[in-house]
């Protein structure tokens, strides 16, 4: 199913400098590999957004957003019901010293709220307008804003590995073993744990959790109890779940978002 938009043009085609543009996804709408002559950045202001570019891999939460440069081949896929929220840079319209690599941006609820209501502009502002001001802020708080976490993974290259990869995304609770993954993959337990370290640096269970953790973010950022939360991710308990979790982020899940 195609992505829905509420506008006829959007900033590819304008002559503005920058501006937002909003795109619905439905759950598992994918956007095949592309390319877009100005900068963007990729915030989905509701739902999970997977994204590969570079031989990488991130998994974005509302309180992230991705800047992927332009000219930079990349492809995307909704996990879950998804409200993007994209701005465009002409390129000539970047302020020096911005990101020239795809970086993960932290999203306060100050740059959120500016992201939205951008959104809502028409394409046609005017140069000297309240509506130019407001993006000229939005574009020096994207300058200054700066990720805490790296939610970049590597992408898998080995097809095995990359069917694996993808079904523990789509269903992280899954509990396989290794054994039943490596015949899931049609290949040896052996040779995907050896996939898995020579391709991303950390065993199987590693990249598991990672992804966990990842996926658990958006659930937690709406609200959704910690408890409900760990068993729907696959742990049998919230203490494990919260011990996985502050090993990798720095907070409980509890106190993730207040801090």
């Amino acid at each position: 199913m195609p992505a829905k938009s509420t506008r006829r043009i959007d900033y590819e085609t304008s002559a503005m400098p920058l501006g937002v543009m909003p795109k619905d996804y439905p759950d598992g709408c994918a956007v095949e590999t592309h390319r877009h002559e100005r900068g963007q950045l990729i915030y989905a202001s509701a739902g999970l957004m997977k994204i590969s570019a570079d031989g990488a891999l991130w998994l974005l939460p509302p309180q992230h957003a991705l800047w992927m440069p332009a000219g930079r081949d990349h492809d995307m896929q909704a996990i879950g019901p998804v409200s993007l929220r994209s701005l465009y840079v002409r390129p000539d319209a970047l302020p020096p010293g911005f990101p020239d690599q795809p970086k993960v941006i932290h999203v306060s609820p100050f740059l959120r709220e500016l992201l939205l209501r951008a959104a809502a502009l028409p394409i046609g502002y005017a140069g000297d307008s309240h509506d130019a001001h407001i993006l000229g802020v939005l574009l020096g708080e994207i300058a200054l804003a700066c990720a805490a976490i790296d939610f970049r993974l590597a992408a898998a290259r080995d097809r095995r590995l990359a069917r694996v990869c993808d079904a523990l995304i789509a269903d992280p609770a899954r509990d396989d073993s290794l054994e039943d993954w490596a015949a899931f993959a049609g290949t040896s337990s052996r040779t995907l744990a050896r996939l898995f370290n020579k391709e991303f640096g950390v065993s199987f269970v590693a990249w598991r959790q990672q992804v966990r953790i990842m996926l658990a973010l958006p659930r937690l950022a709406t609200g959704t109890p910690v408890t409900t939360v760990a068993t729907d991710l696959g742990y049998a308990t919230p203490g494990a779940f919260t011990q996985v979790f502050r090993r990798l982020m720095g907070a409980a899940p509890s106190s993730y978002f207040e801090a």
